[in-house]
């Protein structure tokens, strides 16, 4: 079973600690940057992995793997 998208996992995190992307911005940067992150526009810096990693405690294996372009049917 492959890890899941770091998108995904970041999503996922949020809405199990009910946070919103205001909460991401010490994170991630700023709510344009968080926008284009989580709209997989944007990859993940290493201090953005870092950070994600040690406040919210997503695995850093998941987040450094390529996020997947959501194709449209």
């Amino acid at each position: 079973m492959e890890p899941p998208d770091p998108v995904e996992a970041i999503k996922f995190r949020m809405e199990q600690q009910g946070l919103s992307r205001k909460d991401l911005e010490p994170l991630i940067g700023t709510r344009t940057r968080v926008a284009e992150v989580l709209n997989r526009k944007r990859n993940l810096s290493i201090g953005m992995i870092r950070r994600l990693h040690d406040r919210l405690g997503i695995s850093a294996e998941v987040l450094i793997r390529p996020s997947q372009k959501e194709t449209v049917a």
